[in-house]
C-alpha cells in the first residue's frame, strides 16, 4: 500500500480497485487479470474439490457434519431446479446449477474478508502489489459467466428445436409469422438475446462491487481518528453481516437465472 506520507482517499481506493495485469503478447492492448483468474480458479478447486471428497467418503450410515451439509446443499439446489427445469435435470442442468451456486459464492464471500489485512497479506508475504480478491467485483469474471449460459442457452435451442425450428421462433415469435412482421420479430427476440447477457452479468457485479465501495469508504472513516475507528468499526461488522445475505442471495439469483434461460431454451412458442 501507498506510505502513509502518500495515502490520500483517491490513493487508497485506486490501490484496492486495481488488478494485477499482464499483457498477453508485446504491444497488444489485451490485458488478463492475472488475480481474477488466480483466484476463482483456486477458489473453484478448493470449493468443489470439498464436495468431491466429500460425496467421494460418503457412506449410507450416520453422516458426518461434512456429509450432511453437502447433502443439504445438493438437496436444496436439487429441489429448486426440479421446481423450473422440467427435463431430465440430472444429465447436466442440476449439476450445472450446484456448480455455479458454489462457485459463484465462494467468489462473492472473499468481499467479506478484511480488505486491508488481504492486502496487507499479499504485498508483505507474496510480494505482489495489486491483488484484487474478489473476482465477482471484475467484470470480465461476471460477463464471463453470462455468456457461457448463453451459448449454453443458444445451444439448447437448436439441440431441442433443431436450427429450423430455432429460426421460426426468431422470426414468427411473439408478434406472428405473418413476412411483414419477420423484421419487428427479430428485432424484438435480437434485444431480449442481447438484454440476458447484459442483465446476468451486471446484476451480480453491480451488487459485490458496490458492497466493496461500501467496505472501503468505512475503511476510510475508522483511519480519520478515535471516534472514526470506533464508528468504523461497529458499521463495519453491520454491513459484514448484511452482506453475508448479499452475496448469498446474489449467487443463488444467479444460479436460479440460468435454470430458467435454460429452461426456456427447451420450451416452444
Amino acid at each position: 500500500m501507498a506510505s502513509e506520507a502518500e495515502l490520500t482517499p483517491t490513493s487508497y481506493i485506486k490501490h484496492h480497485l486495481t488488478y494485477l495485469e499482464a499483457q498477453v503478447s508485446e504491444g497488444s492492448f489485451w490485458v488478463l487479470h492475472v488475480d481474477t483468474l488466480i483466484t476463482s480458479i483456486i477458489l473453484g478447486i478448493i470449493s468443489l474439490g470439498f464436495i468431491w471428497l466429500v460425496v467421494r467418503r460418503a457412506t449410507s450410515g450416520v453422516p458426518t457434519k461434512s456429509q450432511a451439509f453437502v447433502e443439504l446443499a445438493v438437496e436444496f439446489i436439487d429441489n429448486e431446479v426440479k421446481n423450473t427445469f422440467h427435463g431430465n435435470r440430472h444429465v447436466l442442468v442440476a449439476p450445472m446449477a450446484l456448480t455455479i451456486f458454489v462457485w459463484v459464492l465462494m467468489m462473492n464471500a472473499m468481499d467479506i474478508l478484511p480488505i486491508d489485512i488481504m492486502a496487507w497479506i499479499t504485498e508483505n508475504i507474496f510480494g505482489v502489489h495489486n491483488w484484487k480478491i474478489v473476482p465477482t467485483t471484475d467484470v470480465n469474471t461476471t460477463f464471463a459467466l453470462a455468456l457461457s449460459i448463453w451459448f449454453l442457452m443458444i445451444f439448447f435451442n437448436v439441440k431441442v428445436k433443431g436450427m429450423g425450428g430455432w429460426m421460426y421462433e426468431l422470426f414468427c415469435t411473439p408478434f406472428g409469422k405473418n413476412p411483414l412482421l419477420w423484421i419487428l420479430n427479430l428485432l424484438f427476440n435480437f434485444i431480449e438475446y442481447v438484454s440476458k447477457p447484459l442483465s446476468h452479468s451486471l446484476r451480480l457485479f453491480g451488487n459485490i462491487y458496490a458492497g466493496e465501495i461500501i467496505f472501503l469508504l468505512l475503511g476510510m472513516w475508522a483511519a480519520t481518528g478515535i471516534s472514526g475507528t470506533i464508528f468504523g468499526a461497529i458499521l463495519g461488522a453491520g454491513w459484514a453481516i448484511f452482506h453475508i445475505l448479499i452475496v448469498t442471495l446474489q449467487a443463488f439469483i444467479f444460479m436460479m437465472l440460468t435454470v430458467v434461460y435454460i429452461s426456456m431454451a427447451h420450451e416452444s412458442h
